[in-house]
């Protein structure tokens, strides 16, 4: 079975989404993340979405899903790399992506996760756990 795989960054799971997304995959995706975020207490989740060209209802449903289920683990949600046709479809199908925050790359998606953190009580700014 297809996966997408997730990465561990510290106090963040990242993701890359560089295959097709079909409805099956999307659900594998948000079921193995929440179940990331429980096993690796994740304080935030980065969604890198610049290889997907086209995203429907159900899949944009699906990330908000993510970012619901992330902020109920206590983890925020940042999808970064939206493609202009992708933020166009979302709109034009009447989708809002409630509660997940965007950015133009990683990079920009990363800094907007440690300033939460940093916003947070115990958190701390460079995304790693202090001993």
């Amino acid at each position: 079975m297809e996966r997408i795989p997730i990465l561990k960054m510290g106090e963040f799971l990242v993701v890359t989404i560089q295959v097709d997304m079909h409805d099956q995959l999307a659900k594998s995706l948000q079921d193995d993340l929440t179940n990331h975020i429980t096993e690796t207490q994740a304080r935030g989740v980065l969604i890198d979405i610049s290889s997907l060209d086209i995203v429907d209802s159900f899949i944009g449903r699906i990330l908000g899903n993510i970012a619901k289920m992330s902020q109920v683990l206590d983890a925020q949600t940042v999808v970064v790399g939206m493609q202009p046709a992708v933020a166009i479809t979302l709109v034009e199908l009447g989708l809002s992506l409630t509660g997940i925050r965007t950015a133009l790359n990683v990079e920009k998606g990363m800094a907007l996760l440690r300033e939460s953190l940093k916003a947070t009580a115990g958190g701390n700014a460079d995304g790693y756990a202090r001993m």
